[in-house]
């Protein structure tokens, strides 16, 4: 899986924000099956690298990248506002999750673990 055009593209107001999400996805052998997850529940996808992917909807945008045999790092931005629902995507499908949500200053805001 290399590319879906199908989803919606991150809206404006998040384009210039930066990074305010990271973490990390434990026991995932790639991060193509994992961006296969996302755009099956409706985001868009573009392969970034040779191993890393770009998911994208209108409230988020983060890129998967493998950091070592079985996790892989996330990063990227989120409407903080829906912070909860893409904790509640990354355990409904069945992923194990670290995930930080940073105020602009770069504070942690908000945890979630699953």
């Amino acid at each position: 899986m290399d590319i879906s055009d199908d989803g919606q593209k991150l809206a404006p107001e998040w384009i210039e924000v930066g990074n305010n999400i990271s973490g990390s996805l434990r026991g995932c052998r790639d991060a193509s099956s994992v961006a296969e997850r996302f755009v099956r529940a409706g985001w868009r996808s573009r392969s970034s690298s040779w191993y890393a992917y770009e998911l994208e909807t209108s409230w988020c945008q983060v890129e998967i990248e493998p950091i070592d045999a079985s996790d892989l790092l996330l990063n990227g931005v989120v409407d903080p506002r829906r912070f909860d629902e893409l904790a509640d995507l990354l355990t409904r499908f069945g992923l194990r999750y670290g995930l930080e949500l940073s105020a602009a200053d770069g504070g942690m805001v908000r945890e979630a673990r699953g």
